[in-house]
């Protein structure tokens, strides 16, 4: 485990230094469930991170205690943290939840309030949580997200993506999370003829119930997608956390989706 989380820093350092990193995890009903070994497994694989998008917090309590256990461990590791976390999403009748932006404050700054956005809260189960972040004079916003089931037709919510960048014209924005659907999808199709794109294609994030000939991982569910004349992307991929365990039994007490990150400037 130490070589793989050695080898992880080291990737993530050789990175521009002048650059930003941003990570979103969907880290599998995040609460009172992950003990204090998940949590640190966890700041060990971020903590090189500059912004970190977190989606499937537990509503009830133990999810805000889980977010403030994971950023007062990361701030044991070096750097100092500080966090945002969302109230439960509104609308959903399947599952609500939360999501949570942890941040490095000598990296990145805050502007202003993150928000559920509530536009389209009817048409779209839990709805995003954007927050605004400042680097270097310039700002991007960031939405945390995480579609219904595939079972559920997660298409329907998807759409309305591209209406955000509409609705907010002077915002800069990076969409991000667990879209249950790939990024082949049809329904992406509004975004991507508004100039965004996916920083993954054909990469699957979500682990398997069993490897299969060393295939781990099941759907292309997690992603990015940034404007390509708003942002430039250096590099991107995912972290196959889950080789750092003997099964996928015990990975998936961390969590049944990998987590998937970018490093980008603005233009």
């Amino acid at each position: 485990m130490k070589s793989f989380l050695l080898f992880i820093a080291l990737h993530i350092s050789f990175l521009g230094y002048s650059q930003t990193t941003l990570v979103s995890w969907n880290m599998e009903n995040f609460g009172k469930s992950k003990s204090a070994y998940c949590i640190d497994f966890m700041a060990n694989t971020l903590k090189e991170f500059d912004i970190i998008a977190v989606v499937e917090v537990v509503a009830g309590p133990g999810g805000a205690q889980a977010v403030a256990k994971l950023t007062d461990e990361l701030n044991r590791k070096g750097s100092k943290w500080d966090y945002r976390i969302s109230d439960p999403t509104f609308s959903s009748a399947f599952k609500t939840e939360r999501y949570a932006f942890i941040w490095k404050t000598s990296k990145v700054k805050l502007k202003g309030k993150p928000w559920l956005e509530q536009k389209y809260k009817l048409e779209i189960e839990r709805e995003p949580y954007f927050a605004t972040f400042e680097i270097d004079g310039k700002t991007i916003t960031i939405g945390a997200f995480h579609a219904i089931t595939k079972n559920k037709k997660p298409e329907n919510e998807i759409k309305y993506f591209s209406y955000f960048p509409l609705e907010y014209p002077k915002l800069n924005f990076i969409f991000a999370g667990d879209f249950n659907c790939p990024q082949s999808n049809l329904s992406f199709d509004g975004l991507k003829k508004m100039g965004y794109s996916p920083i993954l294609i054909n990469q699957k994030t979500s682990l398997k119930q069993k490897c299969v000939v060393n295939d781990c991982l099941a759907s292309e569910f997690d992603n990015m997608f940034y404007s390509t004349s708003k942002i430039k992307v250096r590099q991107k991929g995912v972290i196959s956390f889950y080789k750092s365990f003997s099964t996928l039994k015990e990975a998936k007490t961390i969590s049944d989706h990998l987590p998937i990150w970018m490093e980008f400037s603005l233009q």
